[in-house]
This record gives structure tokens, sequence and C-alpha cells, in this order.
């Protein structure tokens, strides 16, 4: 989507993401190698009962659906961070992940008018409805000087 086509109040839906353990395991152990993340049968005596997947591996997945439906051809180039990050409930293996992203604000820069300025939250729900993931950002997108 081009900056020009979002809007305040606008709701983009995208999804599911299927998780797997193999995706579970492969993430966790190059980036969050923590035993309830990468040992199934240690996590099976622990406190989520089973194997969950890693928090960032969660915003890698709603990023990786919010591309597909939103950004893949925009003119966003960079954002400068998250307002906040909550996991509220695990992923698990076998989760089916739909994203739920809807748009706050939608502005031009005052102080340079050729970048647009997106706040959106997204939010990701697993197949039984439980949120697994909320998150507020912000996202730049650099405008043709002719709009």
């Amino acid at each position: 989507m081009k900056f020009a086509e979002f809007h305040a109040g606008q709701r983009i839906e995208a999804g599911p993401h299927h998780v797997t353990e193999a995706e579970v395991l492969s993430f966790a152990t190059a980036w969050d190698p923590q035993w309830f993340h990468t040992d199934a049968e240690a996590a099976a005596k622990g406190p989520f009962g089973g194997l969950i997947a890693s928090g960032w591996h969660t915003c890698g997945i709603a990023m990786q659906l919010v591309v597909g439906a939103a950004l893949a051809g925009s003119e966003s180039f960079a954002s400068p961070g998250l307002a906040y990050v909550r996991w509220p409930n695990p992923v698990r293996p076998g989760d089916a992940l739909k994203l739920v992203v809807d748009v706050i604000e939608v502005r031009r820069s005052e102080s340079k008018p050729r970048l647009g300025i997106l706040r959106w939250r997204w939010q990701l729900f697993n197949q039984r409805g439980l949120e697994v993931l909320d998150l507020e950002a912000t996202s730049l997108f650099r405008l043709n000087p002719m709009l």
C-alpha cells in the first residue's frame, strides 16, 4: 500500500500464519535460546506446560504479515521504534495467528514535508481468539516531492 492509501480508523487483517515446532525451535536456537523455547521436555514441566515461541519470534511473524498485507511496494523505509510491546499470552507450536492492524494516525512531518508518519497498532490473535501480541509502531515513509 502507498502512504496515501492509509487513513486513521482503517483496519487491516492478515493471516493466518501457522506456527510449527520446527519454526519455534529454529528461531529460539538462533536468537533466544532459553530452555522454555528450545527444550520441549523441560518446557513440558515448566510454568507454561510446553514449548512456547519467543516474543521476538512473535514480533517477526507480525512483521512478515504486515509486510505482506501493507508494506510491500510502499514508500516505507524505517521505523523510529515502538511505543510499547506486550505478549499477553504465549504462542505455541500448532497455533494459527491472525494479524489485526488499526491505523491510529497518518500525517506528514511538519519539519520534513517529504516524510510521511504512520502510527498503528498491531495485534496478533491465536485460533482461540486469545491475544498473543499487542504493540504500537511508528513507520516512516519517503514521499514523492511532487505530492
